[in-house]
């Protein structure tokens, strides 16, 4: 079995360097880039299992490239490293579509673990083929294994991994609570501040999606989590 493909995109040339070699010795197969530049050109000509960005760099930083490659691979997992704590930042990757976040410095053996336990759900996620993939809410078409939400007779719209899981999840909830907690578990795996936070923006997102057909709504359960109402 062939090792994972790693890209690791770090301006900080001693540092990329020890992490790579740490990363081979622990067999991943890692391709170095030493700005968010060269990273997106990287990315775009070789195939990945995962991403791990730092996020202050020269040219492009982590943020932007989070965003470049999202808009052709939704489902590629991106680690983030950084040396700032500040919580606006770890908000914002999250909101760029970030899996995790680690702080600078952090223990390579945490590197390690994250990484196998992202590839891993991501696995678990490729493998479930019994779940029901089509729901009708409203006016509303939703295929989980497309991630199409489709109103009426318009064009779908291509929801993320996120969104799709998480509407899906508040639809077999419909008309009744889902609780916050059992998102975070469940599509999220962790249930801490940043999470929760995250959750937020895709609830956003979907309430956007959402608007256009006037019986369908999805209403927040102060303490508690979200319903989604269809009349």
């Amino acid at each position: 079995m062939a090792n994972k493909r790693v890209l690791l995109v770090e301006d900080d040339p001693n540092f990329g360097t020890v992490l790579k070699d740490y990363l081979i010795i622990n067999d991943y197969d890692v391709t170095l880039a030493k700005d968010g530049l060269e990273g997106l050109i990287m990315f775009k000509n070789n195939d990945y299992d995962i991403c791990i960005l730092d996020v202050m760099m020269p040219r492009k930083d982590g943020f932007s490239l989070a965003k470049d490659i999202r808009v052709t691979n939704t489902d590629i997992p991106i680690v983030f490293l950084t040396a700032k704590t500040m919580k606006e930042d770890v908000l914002k990757g999250y909101q760029v579509g970030a899996d995790d976040y680690l702080n600078k410095p952090f223990d390579s053996e945490v590197l390690l673990y994250k990484i196998s336990a992202i590839l891993q759900r991501k696995k678990e996620d490729a493998d479930v083929s019994d779940e029901i993939i089509e729901f009708n809410i409203g006016g509303f078409h939703l295929n989980t294994n497309l991630r199409h939400l489709t109103f009426k007779k318009e064009e779908p719209q291509k929801l993320s991994p996120k969104e799709s899981k998480l509407l899906r999840l508040l639809t077999l909830h419909v008309n009744d609570l889902m609780p916050r907690e059992l998102a975070l578990t469940k599509i999220w795996r962790d249930d801490n501040y940043f999470t929760s936070r995250s959750m937020d923006v895709y609830i956003a997102k979907l309430r956007k999606y959402l608007k256009k057909d006037p019986n369908v709504e999805i209403v927040n359960i102060h303490g508690e989590g979200f319903r989604l109402i269809v009349k």
